[in-house]
């Protein structure tokens, strides 16, 4: 099963099928973080629809670390 993960850091997003631990070869981060997103709904997402995603997804994380 492929799962996505996300760089909490810079927001890149990968595709992995095995591995639990991911690092972001984008920014070098040493774990990247599972997303609740399926595979399949990411293959069929757009460029700009992966990207809005991603910063959506740091703009709701980023405030867990401020409250």
């Amino acid at each position: 099963m492929i799962k996505i993960f996300i760089c909490p850091k810079c927001g890149w997003m990968r595709e992995v099928s095995r591995r639990k631990e991911v690092e972001c070869f984008k920014c070098g981060e040493k774990q990247m973080v599972p997303v609740k997103l399926t595979y399949e709904k990411y293959a069929y997402m757009t460029p700009q629809e992966r990207a809005d995603y991603a910063e959506s997804w740091q703009y709701i994380h980023r405030g867990d670390k401020q409250s």
